[in-house]
């Protein structure tokens, strides 16, 4: 795809950690102020129950009373999975460009740009080599931060060129998914990266090459439909949702209520369609211990 020099902005710096002042009863009955920080505390969507935030992400973003495992961005995930300071990041100067001329609520470039400026990041992925536990390996992950990980042009040819990279290095491949599907915005063309990507795969698959697949909430439309299910070995997070269409939609059309956790991961390995479902905590040494079991 053709492609552009801007520079990406850079992501805005941090707001200071806000304060709610809170009357609290003094010893005579009157009230008296105390400044409690803000955002210290969270109701966990799984159980309602009320988290420390700091302990949340010391647990890798699991909440530690039922096991919810909560969204994470792109370089958070990097940051669980691989050694520290191995990453090196690859095919970062790939801009998506507005061919179709494509206009909805607002004109394409001008989304991108607002994507850009709120989430620091060029694109909804982050693709490079780094080490797993002292084992080499390409690692390409998405990111919902940047229009809900949609799979675009810059997508679907950074996780190509990264399984060529792969391919001719004769490196396993970890690619983690979580996406909202196909770009609308590059319509036909962002249909065509998954027939893309899934063409490079089967090269890769040719010349012995090892590919990983990640499951994580949300994995859908046309990733599901591509990369994301054609791994060696499919690995999904706890509670993840993964399909075509979302369960209401199937709901609608089919006009039938859906089993029990249709959709989610526990749902997809009891149907044979994920390998193993793994906690958080689990992955990194999972993923480890497979690149192993393939001799990679």
């Amino acid at each position: 795809m053709a492609e552009e020099t801007t520079t990406p902005a850079a992501p805005a710096a941090q707001a200071p950690l806000k304060t709610l002042s809170r009357t609290l009863p003094g010893p005579t009955g009157a009230g008296k102020r105390s400044n409690v920080p803000e955002g210290l505390w969270l109701r966990c969507t799984g159980c309602a129950k009320m988290i420390f935030r700091k302990q949340l992400e010391n647990n890798l973003h699991v909440c530690p009373e039922c096991g919810h495992h909560y969204r994470i961005g792109a370089q958070e995930r990097i940051r669980q999975l691989v050694d520290p300071e191995t990453f090196e990041p690859m095919f970062e100067d790939l801009r998506c460009t507005d061919p179709l001329n494509f206009v909805d609520l607002k004109k394409y470039p001008d989304r991108i740009t607002a994507e850009v400026e709120r989430s620091g990041r060029p694109d909804a992925i982050i693709a490079g080599r780094a080490f797993i536990k002292g084992r080499p390996a390409v690692l390409a992950c998405l990111d919902l931060s940047f229009m809900m990980g949609s799979m675009g042009s810059v997508v679907g040819e950074t996780l190509t060129r990264s399984i060529e990279y792969a391919t001719d290095n004769d490196l396993p491949l970890i690619i983690v998914s979580c996406s909202g599907g196909a770009r609308m915005q590059e319509s036909g063309l962002s249909l065509m990266q998954m027939a893309k990507t899934s063409a490079a795969l089967a090269q890769f698959d040719d010349a012995g090459g090892l590919f990983i697949s990640v499951l994580t909430d949300p994995t859908t439309g046309g990733v599901t439909a591509s990369f994301a299910m054609l791994g060696d070995v499919n690995f999904a997070e706890p509670g993840a949702l993964v399909g075509f269409a979302g369960p209401r939609v199937i709901k609608q059309t089919i006009r039938q209520d859906l089993p029990e956790g249709f959709q989610r991961s526990e749902y997809l390995q009891d149907k044979g369609m994920v390998d193993r479902v793994i906690p958080r905590h689990e992955l990194r040494n999972e993923i480890a211990r497979v690149i192993d079991y393939a001799g990679k």
